[in-house]
């Protein structure tokens, strides 16, 4: 007799910080004042100029499907993106406009995982990455990174970790939740060690145009053989439109299309047409503006942290997270956060959501909300350690 649910799905673990948020909004919902700092959300609204496109599209009546792997228009616009950033040639052919990031690491792994082929993953890292793994019934296996690598795999660690059933790897630059970086070396060595092993490399830079001391090349610059994971949701403030892209190797291109399909139909209509609008001047001088805002935001709050007992030992590099050592104040970091949260009002991530390797000891400060709001929260927090 068949049992249910799947077996797997007791190796598939919640996501924790969703349920510290239904806490937070309840508390909300009572009268109280929370800080949040807890999602990985851009606080900024959406540009106007991708709102206009939207609303001056959905205005036509005419929200019909899309091509299961975009509208070829915007998937031009991706690829013009890839030439005026980057520098590097990506064919429209190769980009696939999906429901999120989320959607894009869903295909890549409905398309390349096998029953028990493992996947290589950092610990710490995005905790829905290891559960992607898992629902194709891939075995994910977690890499230790820590502080003295900046918290980033090395090529020893990926050589060491691989064996006979490794299919790949999926890594991230920059990382949630340390904001660290790989570095152009290091990224380039594992690719071709990967590719070297008959492995696929998949690299997640969704959240690519906030660094704040360099710009970063994308991965696509060690070869046209790596899947790209990217979104609209973190540069660009989209995250509720519910859109992103996968770049894929040629050879896959019929493969995912397949899967895209079945799995989806198509991307959001409203939501690929507003997009046509992420890359206009105009809209990327108001994101750029944003960045800056989010450097000062890191700038004020890592001394901050640092001032009230935590230690921070990397400094984030991207993205808009401070993953910071509170084994100076507590042995165990969720339920701090959860005293946090009610007694002070503040919202932070345990460690927890992100993996084993030493969970207890940390905790995740978004910087996504204004300078006056983490100043607060920091009066909140000193005030709670007493």
């Amino acid at each position: 007799m068949p049992t249910f649910p799947a077996k797997r799905l007791a190796e598939i673990a919640p996501f924790h910080v969703m349920e510290l948020v239904a806490r937070a909004k309840t508390l909300e919902a009572e009268g109280r004042d929370i800080i949040h700092m807890e999602v990985g959300e851009p606080d900024f609204p959406t540009p106007e100029p991708i709102v206009a496109a939207a609303q001056a599209q959905i205005a036509t009546g005419r929200v019909f499907y899309t091509p299961s792997l975009g509208l070829p228009e915007l998937r031009q616009a991706i690829s013009a993106f890839y030439t005026t950033r980057y520098g590097v040639t990506v064919a429209p052919s190769r980009i696939v406009v999906t429901a999120g990031a989320s959607g894009a690491l869903l295909l890549a792994m409905a398309c390349l995982a096998e029953p028990g082929s493992q996947w290589l993953l950092t610990d710490p890292g995005y905790p829905c990455n290891r559960n992607f793994v898992r629902s194709f019934e891939g075995v994910p296996i977690s890499i230790p990174v820590h502080a003295d690598n900046n918290f980033q795999p090395t090529l020893s660690d990926v050589e060491q970790y691989w064996n006979e059933s490794s299919a790949g790897a999926l890594l991230a630059s920059p990382a949630n939740p340390t904001g660290t970086l790989l570095d152009d070396a290091t990224l380039a060595a594992i690719a071709g060690f990967v590719r070297q092993q008959g492995g696929q490399l998949i690299i997640d830079e969704i959240y690519h145009g906030l660094t704040y001391e360099r710009e970063v090349p994308t991965a696509l610059q060690f070869g046209d053989d790596i899947f790209i994971v990217q979104s609209f949701s973190k540069y660009f403030n989209m995250t509720g439109w519910r859109l992103g892209w996968l770049v894929v190797p040629e050879r896959f291109s019929r493969d995912i299309e397949k899967l895209a399909q079945n799995l989806f139909i198509s991307p959001s209509t409203p939501a690929q047409y507003a997009a046509l609008a992420a890359f206009t001047p105009a809209t990327i001088s108001i994101l750029e503006e944003r960045r800056n805002e989010f450097r000062r935001r890191r700038d004020f709050l890592a001394p901050a942290l640092e001032n009230l007992g935590f230690r921070l030992a990397t400094k984030p590099e991207g993205a808009f997270y401070i993953y910071a050592d509170c084994s100076a104040l507590t042995d165990n970091s969720d339920r701090f956060a959860r005293q946090l949260l009610e007694s002070a009002g503040v919202a932070i991530t345990p460690g927890l959501d992100f993996g084993s390797n030493a969970p207890e000891k940390h905790l995740r400060f978004a910087y996504t909300a204004g300078v006056e709001r983490l100043a607060e929260a920091v009066d909140r927090i000193r005030r709670f350690l007493g």
